[in-house]
């Protein structure tokens, strides 16, 4: 199973994948039936998660149901238990949506919650991060995880996070980590080949390899990083699958 998931991820286009994995999961999980992990997006219990990866997957990382993975999983817990994200209708930007958060996050908060992304065919809008075609200060909370590594500029992108979120408003930006983290983001933009990416930077439509100055990185786009330990904090996390050592990122537009 480990090997044809991996294939898959690898080799059909990202659009194919969000249309018509879902199924296919679903069918997987009635084999992963029982109560040793729970998804707190869908509230679903299995015997295990499913594998995923591109090369190595990772074990007991996939919710059959609703598609979440271990990231996943915590940006929900970090919203409801850190942020008033679940108390209140908030204008919210959502950047490359998962699938996992559109169907609660818009019963959460209706039409003020934006899906937008170059490609998918899921989201509302489609925009290139660069150049949003949204108003500035217009949202409360902005959402983009595991993009930032794809994009040509990430500082300019966050400049434009930075520019549409309401002062005091926040983002999240999570991004991969690959061992060893280097000091210093590595990026190189002569370096095309998609193998050549896949070595240098963790995967072949990855740009960029983030170092420990990511927090830095971001303050640099106007945003005040805050980098958070939550997940060291849950008693459950082995039950919801997550990894105790991921930091999110959290970062906030300064109040005027």
């Amino acid at each position: 199973m480990k090997s044809l998931i991996s294939l898959l991820i690898r080799y059909i286009p990202r659009k194919y994948l969000l249309r018509f994995s879902g199924i296919g999961f679903s069918i997987l999980g009635l084999f992963n039936r029982g109560n040793a992990v729970e998804c707190p997006i869908c509230q679903h219990t299995y015997r295990k998660f499913l594998p995923y990866g591109r090369i190595n997957p990772r074990p007991n990382a996939l919710c059959p149901s609703c598609l979440s993975l271990e990231r996943h999983r915590l940006l929900w817990l970090f919203l409801r238990e850190k942020t008033d994200f679940f108390k209140r209708p908030m204008d919210v930007l959502h950047i490359a949506p998962e699938q996992c958060f559109m169907r609660p996050f818009e019963q959460q908060h209706g039409a003020q919650y934006i899906t937008a992304d170059i490609e998918s065919p899921l989201a509302k809008v489609k925009m290139d991060i660069h150049h949003m075609p949204f108003a500035d200060r217009q949202f409360d909370a902005v959402l983009c995880n595991h993009v930032l590594e794809h994009v040509d500029n990430d500082l300019k992108a966050m400049g434009e996070i930075n520019r549409v979120l309401k002062p005091g408003g926040f983002a999240i930006l999570q991004v991969p980590f690959f061992s060893p983290v280097p000091e210093t983001t590595q990026e190189d933009a002569s370096v095309t080949n998609p193998r050549d990416r896949e070595k240098l930077f963790g995967q072949d439509d990855h740009v960029r390899k983030y170092g420990r100055d990511y927090a830095a990185r971001i303050n640099r786009s106007g945003l005040q990083a805050q980098p958070d330990d939550f997940a060291r904090s849950l008693k459950n996390a082995d039950r919801f699958g997550i990894a105790a050592g991921e930091i999110v990122y959290k970062a906030i537009r300064p109040r005027e």
